[in-house]
């Protein structure tokens, strides 16, 4: 059986952990949770998920096969440091953005094994989009334990690391932007007159339902031009998101997204 060492008790480490513990055959024996700062938090997750917790995640390397480091991108140099101590090829997975497998490999012993996942906060419900992308070293075993831990969340996609990077923005950050557009229409709704929890209702459903329709026929552009009529109302709607330049602003707060994680963990 395997073990796992989760350094990092945030929401990204709670929505893996509990699509872990709901599989029906969880190949982890044990599953650990490491956290300096929280000892609440840690408590928390030892009576919902049964899991181990430590303060010390450096002393239980040693005694774990994968580990997953949830830790900020900017709490990964000197993390590294530390583990590159006391790691023997154990698998080493990152969920912070930006941060590669060249970047870890570089920071580590020879020939460690990893591998850079880049899920959504979906995760959390199971319906997490996930790119990820494998270091050097990684075998087939490595993968099997890769696939077994993304399928617990969602759907995943591998990736050069250099398309993860291009991506993290549309699949990691752009939910944020999915949601800020779901508020203005929320906000649109209000105006005219219903209740905050009815436009919730209305615009959720919508959404939903759109989605839906892309899982089923594929096609933004058809799609568009089904509910668009030449000359019609959603039309002239669409006509103001064009001169706004809606399309455009999305590819900027991509490539703003991009940049950032790139640059911060220079």
């Amino acid at each position: 059986m395997t073990s796992l060492l989760v350094i990092g008790a945030g929401r990204m480490a709670e929505a893996i952990i509990s699509g872990l513990v709901a599989e029906e055959k969880n190949i982890f024996s044990s599953i650990t949770v490491s956290n300096v700062s929280n000892k609440d938090r840690l408590s928390r997750l030892k009576r919902t998920y049964g899991v181990h917790v430590t303060q010390d995640a450096i002393s239980e390397v040693a005694s774990h096969d994968v580990i997953l480091l949830a830790a900020p991108p900017d709490a990964h140099n000197y993390l590294l440091e530390q583990l590159k101590e006391v790691i023997d090829h154990q698998l080493i997975l990152t969920v912070a953005a930006g941060i590669d497998p060249a970047y870890i490999e570089a920071r580590l012993n020879t020939r460690t094994p990893v591998a850079w996942i880049m899920p959504n906060t979906a995760a959390s419900i199971g319906e997490s989009m996930s790119t990820f992308t494998c270091g050097e070293y990684v075998e087939n075993h490595h993968r099997t334990i890769i696939n077994y831990i993304l399928s617990s969340i969602g759907e995943s996609e591998e990736l050069s690391a250099e398309k993860v990077h291009d991506l993290t923005a549309v699949t990691g950050s752009a939910p944020a932007f999915l949601y800020a557009f779901a508020l203005g229409l929320e906000e649109a709704a209000v105006n005219y007159g219903v209740s905050r929890k009815q436009a919730r209702k209305l615009v959720t459903h919508m959404l939903k339902g759109s989605v839906s329709m892309l899982e089923h026929n594929g096609e933004p552009q058809q799609l568009m031009d089904q509910v668009a009529s030449p000359g019609g109302s959603t039309a002239k709607g669409l006509e103001v998101l064009n001169e706004q330049g809606f399309m455009s602003m999305l590819k900027d707060a991509v490539k703003a997204t991009n940049n950032h994680a790139r640059t911060h963990n220079q």
